[in-house]
């Protein structure tokens, strides 16, 4: 079987929740509004697919410069990268 090369592979933990976070999100984290210049932390929610970032970028911080749509622009932190994600898979970090 030849190996796949798509988007999501390699991702079985990375992109999985415990049994007790299952379930609805709640309401406040999917219409979060943030402020240019506050530092976030990307962490993909896996059970929304819309507006999610690329795996690789799990983890990481950055410090939000603008709005795009609903979606948030974020560069990244020690790289000259900007990753475009939905504020479900967002979480600001407190400083």
């Amino acid at each position: 079987m030849t190996k796949s090369k798509g988007k999501k592979r390699k991702t079985r933990k990375k992109l999985r929740k415990n049994v007790r976070e299952r379930g609805k999100l709640p309401t406040r984290k999917m219409t979060q509004e943030l402020s240019e210049g506050v530092k976030v932390s990307i962490e993909i929610e896996p059970s929304i697919h819309r507006g999610q970032p690329h795996p690789k970028f799990h983890g990481r911080t950055g410090t939000v410069s603008g709005k795009q749509g609903r979606s948030y622009v974020i560069n990244l932190k020690g790289e000259n990268k900007k990753v475009i994600s939905g504020p479900e898979h967002i979480k600001k970090v407190k400083s």
